[in-house]
């Protein structure tokens, strides 16, 4: 009997909540066969069948949190679908025995303690909560019917909400108010949760400013229209945008390399990489996927890399390595329609870029009034690090290589 487990699920990742299992009890797999969907605070990951068999038992059911190396359930290898008849043979529990039974495992998270009366938590959350004076009443819990897990205790700690347990006793439970006819209440996910929960800290944490200026997209326009074809039938791929930001972001980033650092404590990180992290909207919310090396690669590369990894976004089949060590992210409000945004740093960063909607507006060439192609540009970074005459110094460079394309290509 093989047992179906919780693979390791990447850096920081420490458990995930139970997905749809796309087989039942006595259902024969073969090998590589997606068996069940786990959703991370990160990105769902599919956990496969390790060799051909059929599904003896499921142990986790669709919503529960598990942890790096529970048992989901449990494979017999080698066996063919008869395997259904042992099943069926195995005595069936008493309806009374299996209801106290259920009983049991629904009441034990809620015991009471005094690390929070009545609070729906697992026995790991309890113990984490019990060590540090922390009142799982105050916790919102991620778990199956809102239980407090290990992760959602750790994290209200280190976001400092333990307290004395005399003050935590009388503190009042928050209850969810009552929705009304025509609304509807829907848990968020664990990836939307993950998203509020960062942007918020970010804006904690962080001496956050932006700055804005505006480029003239002429020149590269131009240059798209004049090579396009020629460019898609040997690449394989279409020139866009998102290939000439990475690249006046490289050169920017050389430039002002306080931006594409991070802080540490009391030191500061310099970062001598340039793995470009691109914002995508995805039907489950924004992810950032990273392009790798962006300044060793062409924009071929660079647009095959972009496009690649939308596509996997979308198709929910990113992997945790694809959404880590982004040295600085691109995020491009303007396929949307925006016209101009003040962007959140993607924390440790210390730098974003935004990108908006380019829009045709008079402007003062050399004493006359002309119609060009503009788009404001939005740098939100982080002060702490990074001086208003660098991020200035920065969105210029940007704004340069942007309007005088030719400059990328002699590294000027």
């Amino acid at each position: 009997m093989t047992e179906i487990k919780v693979p390791t699920l990447g850096e920081s990742v420490s458990e995930a909540t139970v997905g749809a299992w796309q087989v039942s009890e006595g259902d024969s797999v073969k090998r590589d066969d997606v068996l069940v969907e786990l959703e991370t605070d990160k990105v769902a990951v599919e956990v496969r069948a390790e060799e051909d068999g059929v599904i003896k038992k499921i142990s986790a059911k669709e919503g529960e949190t598990v942890e790096i190396g529970a048992v989901l359930g449990e494979l017999d290898a080698g066996a063919s679908g008869s395997a259904k008849a042992s099943d069926e043979k195995k005595p069936e529990a008493k309806p009374e025995e299996a209801k106290a039974e259920d009983k049991k495992s629904e009441d034990k998270p809620a015991q009471k303690t005094e690390s929070g009366e009545g609070a729906k938590a697992m026995p790991a959350a309890r113990r984490v909560a019990e060590e540090n004076d922390l009142d799982l009443n105050k916790v919102e819990g991620s778990g199956k019917d809102g239980r407090v897990t290990k992760g959602d205790a750790l994290k209200a700690i280190e976001s400092g909400a333990a307290a004395p347990k005399a003050e935590a006793a009388k503190a009042e439970t928050t209850k969810p108010r009552d929705t009304g006819p025509r609304e509807e209440r829907v848990k968020m996910t664990r990836l939307r949760q993950t998203i509020a929960r960062r942007l918020k800290d970010a804006q904690n944490t962080a001496a956050m400013l932006t700055t804005y200026n505006e480029a003239d997209m002429s020149a590269i326009m131009s240059l798209r229209k004049q090579v396009q074809d020629d460019f898609t039938a040997k690449h394989g791929v279409k020139l866009g945008f998102m290939s000439f930001f990475v690249k006046a972001c490289v050169a920017a980033l050389k430039d002002v390399p306080a931006v594409n650092a991070e802080i540490d404590g009391t030191d500061i990180i310099y970062k001598n990489f340039y793995d470009i992290g691109v914002a995508v909207g995805t039907d489950k919310g924004l992810v950032v996927p990273v392009a790798r090396d962006c300044d060793a690669k062409s924009l071929a590369q660079i647009e095959a890399d972009i496009g690649a990894l939308g596509k996997r976004a979308r198709d929910g089949k990113l992997s945790i390595e694809d959404m880590q060590g982004a040295s600085f992210t691109i995020s491009n409000g303007g396929v949307y329609g925006s016209l101009m945004s003040s962007p959140i740093l993607n924390a440790p960063q210390a730098g974003i870029l935004g990108m908006h909607k380019i829009q045709d507006r008079p402007m003062a060439i050399n004493g006359e009034v002309k119609i060009r192609p503009m788009m404001y540009l939005a740098l939100s970074y982080d002060h702490r690090i990074v001086d208003g005459k660098e991020a200035v110094t920065f969105l210029v460079r940007v704004k340069e290589s942007l309007e005088n394309p030719q400059r990328l290509l002699l590294d000027i």
